[in-house]
C-alpha cells in the first residue's frame, strides 16, 4: 500500500491563445505509480510516462486511494495530449473510486472546458473546489476560463485574480489579469 500523498500541479494549453488551464498531479509513496507521478509532476507527457502510468494500473497492487490517484495522473497526461474523452474517462474512473477526491472534479471540469462545454466545466469544478483540493488557484484559474467564456468577464476577472493571490510566483493568472481593463462610468 502506498502513503505519503503531496498534490502537484502541471500546467497545460488547453484553450485558444490567452487562456491556458490546469490540471492538477497527484505525487504516490513509491513504486511504479510514484514514477508515474514524479513524471507527471515534472511536466511529461509521453508515450513512456503513459506506459508507466499504465502499468502502474496494471501490475501494481494499489490501495483503492492509490488506484484513483494514478488515474488522475494519467488524465492528466491525456489532459497534455489533448485527449479529452480519455481524460475524463480516466477522470470518471478515479471518481468512481474515490468520489470524495476534489481533484478529480476539477480536472474534469478542465477537459470540459477545454472542450467549449463551459457550463458543465464550471459546475465541475465548483463541485471539486466544495470538495477541497490541495492547490484551489488552479481551479480558480479553470473556473475564471470557463465564467468567460460563459460572458461572465467580472467573474474571471475575480477568479482570476483569487488565483493569482494563491501562487504570487505563478504568472499564468497575472497574464490573464493583464488583458482586463477597466472604465469608468
Amino acid at each position: 500500500m502506498l502513503r505519503g500523498w503531496i498534490l502537484g500541479v502541471a500546467v497545460l494549453a488547453m484553450l485558444p491563445p490567452a487562456a491556458n488551464a490546469a490540471g492538477s498531479v497527484l505525487i504516490i509513496g513509491g513504486g511504479i505509480a510514484k514514477d508515474c507521478s514524479e513524471a507527471v509532476i515534472r511536466g511529461r507527457y509521453d508515450d513512456d510516462t503513459m506506459r508507466l502510468c499504465t502499468t502502474a494500473l496494471e501490475v501494481e497492487t494499489l490501495s483503492m486511494g492509490d488506484r484513483a490517484r494514478t488515474l488522475v495522473n494519467r488524465g492528466v497526461i491525456q489532459l497534455r495530449r489533448q485527449a479529452y474523452v480519455e481524460a475524463r474517462a480516466d477522470f470518471d474512473a478515479a471518481g468512481r473510486i474515490e468520489p470524495k477526491l476534489g481533484e478529480v472534479y476539477v480536472n474534469r471540469g478542465a477537459a470540459l472546458v477545454a472542450e467549449d462545454r463551459f457550463a458543465e466545466g464550471l459546475s465541475e469544478i465548483d463541485r471539486g473546489l466544495a470538495l477541497g483540493v490541495k492547490q484551489p488557484e488552479r481551479a480558480y484559474y479553470n473556473r475564471a476560463l470557463a465564467h468567460e467564456n460563459l460572458g461572465d468577464v467580472k467573474a474571471a476577472y475575480y477568479d482570476f485574480q483569487r488565483a493569482a493571490e494563491l501562487d504570487p510566483k505563478w504568472t499564468a493568472p497575472k497574464e490573464e489579469l493583464a488583458r482586463f481593463s477597466f472604465k469608468s462610468r
